[in-house]
């Protein structure tokens, strides 16, 4: 003890990094220990977690094995009307927690408003407004009818959608076609630009593509995410390579199945969309998370989603119940002539894709990402690093070339999210929050604290009365 401080001091400092900068100042040699206190400090709630512990992870390891398992596979598509479970004539799936119209911001609003009038239900805006405003027209999320939806997620009867089966547990998935990106419905635009795109994705489209599957038979879509990650993407906000390869699965079979002229314009159409990939990697994440719901004890969370207002999760073992808290403002780079006060609060269920280890969980197989906020390779890198420290599990399929191959950080577990204080890391685009504009950029953010804390007691409170 005495020859301590004749020798090189070595510092470990687990306090504030103003003590660190001043040993970095004096020359000595720190490191800075990254900690910080739980979310919770009420010890009766981790006294039930610790006596539990033994049927918390048996449960856990059930519900990954289930992510894990899954083999998600496109195999049809069909209208939300014929389709979708417990889908009505006046019926709107949106994207999030649940979220009454006096409620929905401005980008879902516009959605909402687009849809009715490309449903044929009205005539103009303020036509639509009026109907929305009614009670005539009926709003549920999309996730509690086995769906999901980017940005504002709205989903309309009429609306062709992608069928996903897990053929290994049975469960399906829906989703929407995507539109491409700047002024489309799902970022709550709704001019007759907006409403002929859908019309042409209803009429032209969807049946060609709707033949060429059916002539396929199954598309694998979990191989193609894996393919994708080792070619740049993470399949969130980068889908360049996800769509390119569905697109040489699809292209054969569009071409024999269809007029050249019509042909022509759906491969066109898919070439100019880097993001026509994003609904189906959504749909993979959904139906593979489902697969690992109503699991007695688990805390694995099978759901994070954004209506623009709220930001909603749901675990395995709390069925539909959903815990929630006020959306953030992502951090973005924004198209010229907009600023984050333009910026609607965060919005889409494609969250669903970080829930199932890829998008920002991803994110260091897409480093390019982060430029969006002045990031680095490093900085991609330590996003997904730190995604490890709140997850059970690493993918057995979805892994990352420059960490060596290590598989994507998978099973989001909500008593380590509060244990260590680290949050959810998503990456996203942004839409503007009046109704009519649509999209002004693209960023990230971190999951907001509140839903965490209250998904935290709830599940321990259900562990005190089980």
């Amino acid at each position: 003890m005495n020859k301590l401080f004749e020798s090189e001091l070595k510092v470990i400092n687990i306090g504030l990094k103003s003590f660190k900068e001043t040993l970095d100042e004096q020359k000595v040699q720190s490191v800075q220990v990254d900690w910080k206190p739980p979310l919770i400090s009420d010890p009766s709630m981790f006294d039930v977690i610790r006596k539990n512990s033994d049927k918390i992870e048996t449960a856990n390891k059930e519900a990954v094995k289930r992510i894990l398992n899954s083999k998600p596979f496109l195999t049809g598509m069909g209208k939300a009307i014929d389709v979708i479970p417990g889908m009505k004539k006046n019926l709107l799936l949106h994207a999030g927690p649940p979220v009454a119209w006096d409620k929905m911001c401005g980008p879902m609003r516009g959605a909402v408003i687009g849809a009715l009038i490309y449903e044929g239900f009205v005539k103009t805006f303020e036509e639509a407004e009026k109907a929305a405003a009614s009670g005539e027209i009926e709003f549920s999320p999309c996730h509690e009818h086995a769906t999901v939806g980017p940005m504002a997620g709205i989903v309309s009867p009429s609306m062709p959608v992608f069928i996903l089966e897990n053929e290994e547990f049975g469960n399906k998935a829906f989703c929407t076609m995507n539109e491409g990106l700047g002024k489309v419905l799902r970022y709550g635009a709704y001019d007759e630009s907006v409403i002929e795109r859908l019309r042409w994705m209803e009429n032209i489209l969807y049946p060609s593509l709707k033949k060429a599957i059916e002539k396929i038979g199954k598309i694998d879509l979990k191989n193609t995410i894996a393919q994708a990650l080792h070619m740049g993407d993470e399949v969130h906000n980068r889908n360049r390579a996800a769509t390119s390869l569905l697109y040489r699965t699809l292209a054969p079979e569009i071409v024999n199945q269809n007029e050249k002229e019509n042909a022509i314009s759906v491969l066109n159409f898919i070439n100019s969309n880097d993001h026509f990939f994003l609904n189906l990697s959504m749909g993979v994440s959904k139906v593979s998370l489902d697969a690992a719901r109503n699991i007695e004890n688990s805390s694995i969370v099978v759901v994070m989603a954004r209506n623009g207002t709220e930001f909603g999760i749901q675990l395995s073992c709390t069925g539909d119940e959903w815990f929630t808290g006020v959306s953030p403002v992502p951090e973005a780079l924004y198209f010229t002539g907009y600023t984050k006060d333009d910026a609607n609060p965060d919005i889409g269920d494609s969250s669903i894709t970080e829930t199932n280890g890829l998008g920002g969980f991803a994110i260091a197989a897409s480093p390019a990402i982060v430029q969006f906020v002045g990031g680095s390779t490093n900085d991609a890198v330590n996003y997904t690093l730190k995604m490890y420290e709140i997850t059970v599990a690493e993918n057995n399929i979805y892994k990352i070339p420059y960490l060596n191959f290590r598989g994507t950080p998978t099973g989001i577990d909500v008593i380590k999210v509060i244990e260590k204080n680290i949050l959810p890391f998503i990456d996203t685009g942004v839409a503007h929050k009046k109704a009519g504009i649509g999209q002004i950029g693209a960023g990230v953010l971190e999951a907001p604290v509140d839903p965490f804390i209250k998904a935290f007691i709830g599940f321990a409170n259900q562990l005190k009365n089980s």
